[in-house]
């Protein structure tokens, strides 16, 4: 469970401890969608980076290999080797995003198939059966998200559907855990808050799911679509209303500078598929700020993505060799970006908790979040 060691204002340096370790928050969880990181980055690439949680996609490995295959292998930490801590996210964001292939009903969603285009039904009870199939430590419920700007009537019905789901997704799990044949009983459960960008949707949604006394909650439904000022805002009236003693995750989040304000602003878990996604296209993070590498002037570069990075790549390669295996699409390019940008972002987290640690994580601020996220 959560444990608080130190904060400075709201940002909060704690622990979570799972079946399968220990984690010391603030941290970024590293996405493997389908248990592995695109750009051929596995199990052991993660350890090298500095990972603490895989995050695994629920709907992804519903679709393949299937979550009966991964069950009948043990799980998704012996399926893909990884001994750490496993979140797996609901599916109900990439059902959102599948837009015109899904109905939404009381029940849950039918969808068509991204691969094969072929019908599936996805409720509580489906997504909790696959996430307790798939073995995870933290288990997502299962959310509806909408876009912003959103009505505010749809956003309330999605909001409210969104706090049945909860319960349903709370009462299956459980169920589950209880079973001789589970994968891991000490599977937890986090709720998700919804509610766009409505305060009042948001507040009364938070206050509601709290007094289930999950194990941790998320903010769901932002970066998509909003004004970065009002997701903050939003985080900000959420925060208030969510219990102290139990981590707080923002979903889909973000840049350094999003990760730095959300720490800031009290959240402790962040998820993103953008520095790996952004790593495959050649753009980089640094001290100094983001590089495209592609860019004709590192065709000469000597020197590493990062002066003082320990990563692989910059301990081996400079920046001219990383542009050359763009430029001629060597499929190692995307191995070393990746490799790069996920060790930053690591990095980064280590940074934080030592900032909140030493009663300087205000100073972190003011000198980084403007800084990180400027374009070279």
């Amino acid at each position: 469970m959560y444990s608080l060691i130190h904060r400075q204002g709201k940002a909060r340096r704690g622990t979570f401890r799972t079946k399968h370790g220990t984690i010391q928050t603030p941290v970024f969880m590293n996405v493997a969608t389908q248990a592995a990181i695109k750009g051929g980055l596995g199990a052991f690439d993660l350890k090298d980076v500095g990972c603490q949680v895989a995050l695994g996609n629920t709907y992804h490995l519903h679709l393949r290999p299937g979550e009966e295959t991964v069950r009948a292998l043990g799980g998704l930490h012996r399926f893909m080797n990884w001994d750490g801590p496993v979140l797996t996210d609901s599916g109900g964001f990439q059902v959102f995003s599948l837009d015109s292939l899904r109905k939404v009903t009381e029940e849950g969603v039918h969808f068509q198939s991204h691969i094969d285009g072929r019908r599936i039904f996805m409720g509580p009870e489906e997504s909790m059966k696959i996430q307790s199939y798939l073995g995870s430590d933290i288990a997502m419920a299962f959310d509806e998200c909408v876009a912003n700007p959103a009505e505010y009537a749809y956003a309330k019905a999605a909001c409210e559907r969104t706090e049945r789901w909860l319960l349903r997704s709370r009462d299956a799990l459980s169920e589950l855990n209880r079973r001789p044949d589970s994968v891991n009983p000490d599977q937890m459960l986090f709720g998700i808050n919804q509610g766009s960008t409505y305060p009042d949707l948001r507040i009364e949604n938070m206050r509601k799911i709290a007094r289930l006394d999950l194990p941790g909650y998320a903010i769901g439904g932002l970066a998509v679509g909003e004004e970065i000022s009002v997701m903050y805002e939003t985080i900000e009236r959420v925060e208030e209303e969510m219990p102290e003693d139990r981590p707080r995750y923002l979903m889909g989040v973000g840049t350094p500078s999003n990760i730095i304000e959300g720490v800031y602003r009290g959240i402790d878990f962040f998820d993103c598929v953008m520095p790996a996604r952004n790593a495959r296209h050649g753009h980089l993070f640094t001290l100094n700020g983001i590089i495209n590498i592609k860019n004709a002037k590192y065709e000469t570069a000597d020197e590493p993505i990062d002066e003082g990075c320990g990563c692989f790549a910059c301990r081996n390669h400079s920046r001219a060799y990383l542009r050359h295996l763009f430029k001629a699409e060597e499929i190692y390019a995307l191995r070393l970006a990746v490799i790069h940008n996920l060790h930053f972002y690591n990095r980064l987290m280590e940074r934080i908790r030592n900032a909140i640690e030493t009663d300087t994580f205000h100073d972190f601020r003011r000198q980084w979040s403007p800084l990180l996220d400027r374009r070279i």
